[in-house]
């Protein structure tokens, strides 16, 4: 039985203790991130080497690769990837051709993760980002409408899915309006409920019927002005599970984010409390890893089950072809090149 719980690792090989760890905690999930990434081989082994020391096939592999200035995997490593924004510019001319670009694309992506091991990738992003909000969202949106968003983050996990790669739609309900990076601080967005219902969680509602998502570290103060999306109740049942409708696999933001406090056994006891499916621990520290088992417990139920549905994509591999998958990237990265910003 797994552990409700997603982690990272140090470096670039296991230690003895980090194996042990997994041995025992069996975490659901296993996220890479740079620090993580020499090459190909070693990344193989690596994935490989924790696949082991947790037992059975039934692991999500994590990564971060949304494209632009969120790409774990970079040159000379991987391909370069346009910003989300770069499609949205693409969409303003055409969107039919936008969408496909989305797509194929990602499908492109979807196979190189999963030559490396990598099952599930923390995208697309679907906030709504409003003037005046901090740039944490910026160009990692795909635009600044509802419509033009669902069309193209939707694309996005048609790609992913068909290549075996499960997609994490993410932050929600939404992070477009916070005036703070969570990563440092913790966001507050007063802006009413009716109107959030209207503009921001209206993307996450277009696409809950999709696989995985991420809750946000944001606190929207005409719901509960006590606790952030990701530790609430409220916000967890009423608006992710309710109004938006979401039943999919729900994971926190990163516990070791400035955003919360306390704690880490704490913090990953209140994502579990609020109704997450899975903690999210990514910096890689082996006390706060064992600390964040010990808060979320195990993985069953209804989590289990959503969990299994999630796996289930990951048998997935659609036949595509990769010389035009080619061609629709190299052609959004030309806009990117040209300039691409927040659309």
């Amino acid at each position: 039985m797994h552990t409700a719980l997603i982690v990272g690792v140090a470096g670039t090989q296991l230690s003895s203790d980090e194996a042990a760890f997994l041995r025992d905690a069996r975490p659901a999930g296993f996220i890479l991130f740079s620090r993580n990434l020499a090459d190909h081989e070693q990344i193989r082994a690596l994935v490989g080497d924790v696949r082991t020391a947790i037992g059975g096939d039934d692991l999500l592999v994590l990564i971060d690769q949304e494209g632009g200035r969120v790409q774990r995997i970079r040159p000379p490593l991987g391909r370069a990837l346009p910003p989300a924004s770069a499609y949205g510019l693409l969409y303003q001319q055409d969107q039919d051709a936008a969408r496909a670009a989305a797509r194929e694309a990602t499908r492109l992506l979807a196979a190189d993760l999963m030559d490396l091991g990598i099952n599930m990738d923390c995208a697309p992003v679907l906030d709504l980002p409003v003037e005046g909000a901090h740039d944490i969202i910026g160009d990692r949106a795909y635009g600044r409408s509802v419509e033009q968003v669902v069309a193209l983050a939707g694309a996005v996990a048609e790609g992913f899915m068909a290549g075996g790669v499960v997609p994490v739609i993410k932050h929600i309900p939404g992070h477009g309006r916070a005036t703070a990076d969570s990563h440092l601080a913790l966001p507050v967005v007063d802006t009413p409920r009716a109107d959030l219902e209207r503009s921001d969680f209206a993307p996450f509602k277009a696409l809950a019927h999709l696989p995985s998502a991420m809750s946000a570290h944001v606190v929207f103060s005409d719901i509960d002005a006590q606790s952030p999306a990701s530790t609430s109740r409220t916000v967890i049942g009423e608006i992710i599970r309710g109004v938006i409708g979401f039943d999919g696999l729900l994971m926190s933001d990163d516990l070791s984010m400035h955003a919360l406090a306390g704690p880490m056994r704490a913090r990953s006891e209140a994502v579990m409390v609020a109704g997450s499916d899975l903690a999210l621990h990514c910096n890689g520290d082996l006390a706060e890893m064992i600390a964040a088992a010990e808060g979320a417990g195990t993985l069953e139920g209804q989590a289990k089950a959503r969990f299994d549905a999630a796996m289930a994509i990951t048998r997935r591999s659609d036949a595509f072809d990769r010389l035009a998958a080619e061609a629709q990237l190299a052609r959004v990265l030309g806009l990117a090149a040209m300039g691409a910003e927040s659309v």
